[in-house]
């Protein structure tokens, strides 16, 4: 352990992956991440080819995003006072059930209908949710066992460069397999890396919980909620994301976009999507070297601005390598934003509430990808595509523009001056 103290000190960009556990850890990641992005382009692609209607992609993101935000509080609570690696196990057990039922029932020697699919097939996207609703708090309260606090700047960096590059492989082998095998074909790779994800989990140790509870389970809850609220530059982080990503959801227009604008069917926004993640992944491995915690508040602010430029252009656009160019960036500086609300995340949160906290953050930003998607959905029914992805990338430059006017003071802050949270009151 001192050696591993020694090698983040001299600023070793690999000293996360020097534990063993902690790269069993990015690999469950990765496999799970991979099965889960490459799942969400497929599950896009067949049910537009089945209804052809906007509406219809924006409900996958709600039928997720409602179950996950309601149990995330619960979820973190059982995150804390439950042994983590065991909780993985079932987590990950009911998604892989999910898959496999999608698996049967898209097989076309079923011979159903769309009528029938649907209903299913949100029905399990229902259910993904709920488990998603206990995987983010499990897996945020994980990685502060496993790893020293020193490391988890690297640890966040490394952690969401998996994430990325399974998000880069997941939809860009979606979108192939779908297009040259079939809804059938792509279950099967997904069901597969869930599994393997699954087998990654028997690797890691069985960490006693960090919290016992003493009172009742609402009390708990609300110590966690008042927690995140009690730290304000927490809180500012984690509503910047949420109001930048739910209005900056215009990845999920995707398929309408490859096929309807820029005519390139089911493998391009296989591609489009992954080139999201390739900013996104790039940009991080990058940051392993130099962070941007420099100044944490000021490159936050920046990334939300450049992430809405993004999409703008990436709206606009009509020429297919330009907007893998403008979703290269929006990647790009999305990732920024995650490391640093991450970082912060880890830092700022005591161990015993990790899974309660990340629970608040959960219902916040783990789902605004989601509710951001159905936002987008909803406006491309109403305004068209086009105008959609571009009001959503103006909300998010406005959302920029009020929050820097607000905590003008938190510019200046370097990591070093970022305090626990009782003590960052006065800080904005």
């Amino acid at each position: 352990m001192e050696e591993q103290s020694v090698l983040a000190e001299k600023k070793d960009p690999f000293a996360a992956l020097r534990f063993r556990e902690f790269r069993s850890y990015i690999g469950m990641r990765f496999f799970f991440t991979f099965a889960y992005q490459m799942q969400a382009i497929v599950l896009g692609l067949y049910i537009y080819d089945l209804t052809r209607d906007p509406l219809a992609l924006a409900f996958i993101g709600l039928c997720e995003a409602i179950p996950s935000i309601s149990i995330s509080l619960y979820g973190g609570y059982v995150a804390d006072k439950t042994e983590k690696k065991g909780l993985l196990i079932k987590i990950f057990a009911a998604v892989l059930i999910c898959s496999l039922v999608m698996l049967t029932f898209t097989n076309k020697q079923m011979g159903l209908q769309k009528d029938t699919i649907l209903p299913i097939l949100y029905s399990m996207i229902f259910c993904i949710g709920l488990a998603r609703g206990f995987f983010g708090p499990t897996t945020f309260s994980l990685m502060g066992q496993i790893l020293p606090k020193k490391l988890y700047p690297n640890g966040a960096t490394w952690g969401s460069s998996s994430w990325q590059l399974a998000s880069i492989l997941g939809p860009a082998t979606g979108g192939l397999v779908y297009a040259h095998f079939g809804i059938t074909n792509s279950y099967l790779v997904i069901t597969s890396f869930i599994f393997v994800a699954l087998i990654c989990i028997l690797f890691l140790k069985a960490h006693p919980p960090t919290f016992i509870p003493k009172e009742s389970i609402l009390k708990s809850l609300t110590e966690g909620v008042q927690f995140v609220f009690k730290s304000k530059m927490m809180l500012g982080a984690i509503s910047l994301d949420l109001f930048s990503v739910f209005f900056g959801g215009a990845v999920a227009l995707l398929p309408i976009i490859a096929i309807e604008i820029l005519h390139v069917g089911s493998e391009g926004a296989g591609y489009m999507r992954a080139a999201v993640s390739v900013g996104s992944v790039l940009t991080m491995l990058v940051m392993t070297k130099y962070p941007p915690m420099n100044k944490p508040w000021r490159n936050l602010l920046i990334a939300v601005t450049g992430f809405g430029v993004s999409i703008i252009c990436y709206g606009l656009s009509t020429s297919f390598y330009l907007t893998l160019f403008f979703l290269f960036c929006e990647g790009a500086f999305d990732s920024v934003s995650v490391i640093i609300r991450s970082t912060i995340m880890q830092l700022l949160t005591p161990d015993q509430m990790r899974g309660r906290v990340s629970a608040v953050n959960s219902m916040f930003i783990g789902s605004s990808n989601e509710i951001g998607a159905f936002e987008s959905g909803l406006t491309a029914k109403l305004m068209r595509t086009v105008p959609a992805v571009v009001f959503g990338g103006s909300m998010t430059l406005i959302i920029a523009f009020v929050t820097y006017m607000k905590t003008k003071n938190l510019l200046p802050l370097t990591l070093n001056d970022i305090k626990p949270a009782d003590k960052i009151e006065d800080q904005i």
